[in-house]
């Protein structure tokens, strides 16, 4: 729970900086509701520094508090705290006053110690895509005038003390993308309304003292994330679709059988069924899994054997299966010992004996108390109990009829081979209240694989006299490209690192708040695999304040493109798993414009020439589809060019991103360029290839890596490449399928390499 702030320590600081600029961009009566605001946090003092002039919208953002306008309104609030004590005015009375600012979009109000019931008057903000009022003491139920947002993309409630149940209506918000509620004192069931939010893509209700059966979510096919830890939910494990990233499920009261079909999640990282009672066999085929990376089954009553000679995904870091009732032996992969990776085994019944194990007839007698009903008759049970009541002849001859269908339906999950699908991962973060300018800086691009980027510098405004100094005022030394609109330059910035520097000229006078919302779109595109944006200068008329010239810094990498790395020097030529890993970091790149922002950028145009290595062999794609940010025909890309078809959305578009990656590909498998008129005949020869023995298949590939790759792991990379190449869009693979064949084709080099 959020610990006492003192607001002396840093509203004077927030607000004192709001004194240093003065304009009249704001709407009177805004920036009368700012100072009511201001007033109200206690800083009456100050109050005399502002007046309707005061310049709210070009105040510099920290920690604590930004504001962000667009067109003479304010569009984002967020204010940050460092704990919570309790105010001593009227929550009521500040939160009519924020209702009055209608244009919000974004509205976050951490740690600032607000009380009893969340106001009704929040339902007034109809604009509001992003809700955040965690770490607060709130209490009562949730308020029913939050289903009025019908805009509403985010909504976190973390950390506080709200009560009642989850209101149904929650159902009914359409575009609700994220909902947390961690960590307040939630009750009852789960309403069967959440089943409608087809847009959730993160949805967390740890530590409440929810119960019952977790609804149905097989339709929420963008669920990537799930955390119900430490409830009362159960007994059956949740119907998901097998997208799901992150499952949480710890000490809760599941006491059922796991679904067979767990091991076609292939794009789950984290899976935490801990301090449960779940029962029945435990599926080894979840070690092995590409993506995941944390495994915790530990204090469940799994049963099952394992073997020396199993094998395990190389990142997985943390497994725990310990006080469980499994044999066999502990496979090696998880016996070696590994600074990178966690295991825990005690309390089982395995042959390993360097953690705390019991005798073998310990977990046979305990498996054998153990009553095993399927899932899907657990789910029926109360139904065939009303049927026995209503007719003793047809309850007994229906009776034997299900143990008939359990005695099957046991031996052909049970029996089967596990069969997997090409799917992949899509990182996905948890939500954090505390970084909540960072999370929550744009109502519109709300999906947390934005976080693949935290390792950047925060995105910032550059001043001009900052970039002359960093390209010795524009010097044609540091040129390194230009064309009828624009420039780029290298630069060097005051802490030593190396940017580009591209300066866009603007033909038309137009004034900088225009640019404003393009800007922002630019400011997501962060990502390791991507050239990203670092911030922005606007160089502005003395007249009239009008843009002239458009600044985008960007990072600098200077180690060459993919095709030099293909095809160029003999000596510098990537080996074989190196390949594999530039065609999994590209497609990241793709995966992340197509997904990781609302709404995904493509087509992308993508060429091997496009893509940049940095000193670490790192992929980036330097050319994607930015929005235009000048009248002219160049905007601030990062390449040649810009797009200029950003946001149309034609069927079947991102497929085009697909059919280029799968040229890259083939690049990467014959270690030549290919122009445009030869694709057709590449793909063919690859279906031919396809077709015959391993020493004529190696022999079309590149003569720099045909006798270090396997047989098994070529012929995967062919194989996708194949599809990626089919003339319909249609058939083309998506890039999650292209991403786990690629994780897959690395996972068999690797195999074959040590066996």
């Amino acid at each position: 729970m959020a610990k006492p702030v003192h607001y002396p320590c840093y509203l004077h600081l927030l607000f004192l900086i709001l004194s240093f600029h003065r304009s009249s961009q704001l709407q009177p009566f805004q920036s009368q509701s700012l100072l009511r605001i201001q007033q109200l946090l206690n800083y009456p003092s100050f109050s005399a520094s502002f007046d309707n002039t005061t310049d709210f919208c070009n105040i510099e953002p920290t920690p604590s508090l930004t504001l962000v306008c667009y067109e003479d309104n304010i569009t984002q609030l967020h204010i940050v705290g460092s704990s919570g004590v309790p105010p001593n005015f009227s929550t009521d009375y500040f939160f009519a006053t924020v209702a009055s600012l209608s244009s919000l979009k974004v509205l976050s109000l951490v740690s600032l110690g607000f009380s009893g019931p969340l106001p009704e008057s929040i339902g007034q903000l109809s604009s509001l895509e992003i809700l955040n009022a965690s770490s607060n003491y709130f209490s009562g139920s949730i308020p029913a005038s939050l289903s009025y947002l019908k805009s509403l993309q985010t909504l976190i409630l973390d950390h506080n003390k709200f009560s009642g149940e989850v209101p149904g209506w929650v159902g009914f918000l359409p575009a609700l993308a994220v909902l947390s509620l961690k960590n307040n004192s939630l009750s009852g069931y789960l309403p069967n309304s959440l089943t409608r939010l087809e847009s959730l893509r993160i949805f967390s209700l740890s530590k409440n003292h929810l119960s019952g059966q977790v609804p149905d979510l097989h339709n929420l096919t963008n669920l990537q994330v799930l955390e119900l830890e430490d409830n009362h939910f159960g007994p059956d494990f949740p119907g998901l679709h097998n997208k799901v990233v992150t499952l949480v499920l710890r000490n809760n009261s599941f006491h059922s059988g796991i679904p067979a079909d767990l091991v076609t999640y292939h794009q789950l990282q984290k899976l935490d069924l801990s301090f449960n009672g779940f029962v029945g066999p435990f599926l080894p085929s979840l070690l092995s899994s590409p993506p995941m990376n944390y495994l915790d089954i530990s204090h469940n009553k799994f049963t099952g054997m394992l073997f020396e000679n199993m094998s395990c995904h190389a990142e997985l870091a943390y497994v725990d299966l310990s006080s469980n009732l499994l044999t066999g032996e502990l496979p090696t992969c998880l016996n070696l010992s590994s600074e990178s990776r966690t295991v825990l085994y005690a309390r089982n019944c395995l042959s390993n004996k360097e953690q705390e194990q019991h005798p073998f007839n310990f977990c046979h007698n305990e498996a054998l108390a153990v009553k095993i009903l399927p899932r899907d008759d657990v789910k029926h049970q109360r139904h065939d109990k009303e049927v026995l009541a209503s007719s003793t002849m047809g309850g007994v001859v229906g009776g034997i009829a299900i143990v008939g269908l359990v005695f099957l339906f046991v031996k052909r999950v049970y029996s089967k081979d596990d069969v997997k699908k090409p799917q992949t991962r899509i990182l996905v973060r948890n939500l954090s209240s505390v970084n909540t300018v960072k999370l929550l800086s744009d109502a519109r691009h709300i999906s947390q694989t934005m976080k693949l980027g935290a390792s950047l510098p925060n995105y910032r405004t550059f001043s001009l006299e900052e970039l002359k100094e960093a390209t010795n005022n524009f010097d044609a030394s540091n040129l390194l490209s230009e064309d009828s609109n624009s420039q780029m330059y290298k630069g060097k910035l005051n802490d030593g690192s190396l940017v580009a520097i591209r300066s866009s000229k603007v033909r038309k006078k137009i004034s900088q708040r225009t640019f404003t919302h393009h800007i922002e779109l630019i400011s997501k595109l962060r990502h390791n695999h991507l050239i990203s944006a670092l911030g922005h200068c606007f160089d502005c008329c003395q007249d009239d304040s009008s843009t002239s010239r458009i600044f985008n810094i960007f990072e600098f990498v200077p180690n060459g493109t993919l095709r030099d790395y293909i095809s160029g020097i003999p000596e510098n030529k990537l080996k074989w798993p190196q390949r594999i890993g530039a065609a999994i970091g590209v497609a990241r790149g793709i995966q992340f414009l197509h997904t990781g922002i609302v709404p995904g950028v493509f087509p992308n145009n993508l060429k091997i020439t496009d893509v940049l290595l940095d000193h670490d062999l790192l992929v980036k794609l330097c050319s994607y589809n930015l929005p235009l940010l000048t009248e002219g025909s160049v905007g601030a890309a990062v390449s040649s060019g810009t797009k200029q078809n950003f946001g149309t959305r034609d069927r079947h578009e991102d497929k085009e991103d697909i059919y280029d990656l799968g040229v890259i590909l083939v690049e990467i498998i014959f270690g030549r360029p290919v122009v445009k008129n030869e694709v057709i005949v590449s793909k063919d020869l690859l279906k031919v290839s396809m077709t015959v023995d391993d020493v004529a298949r190696r022999n079309i590939v590149d003569p720099a890596i045909n006798k270090e790759c396997s047989d098994e792991s070529l012929k995967i990379m062919m194989e996708i490449c194949i599809r990626c190449l089919s003339k319909e869009p249609s058939d083309r693979p998506s890039v999650d399928d292209v991403l786990w064949n690629l994780h897959f084709a690395a996972q068999v080099r690797e195999r074959s390499r040590t066996s």
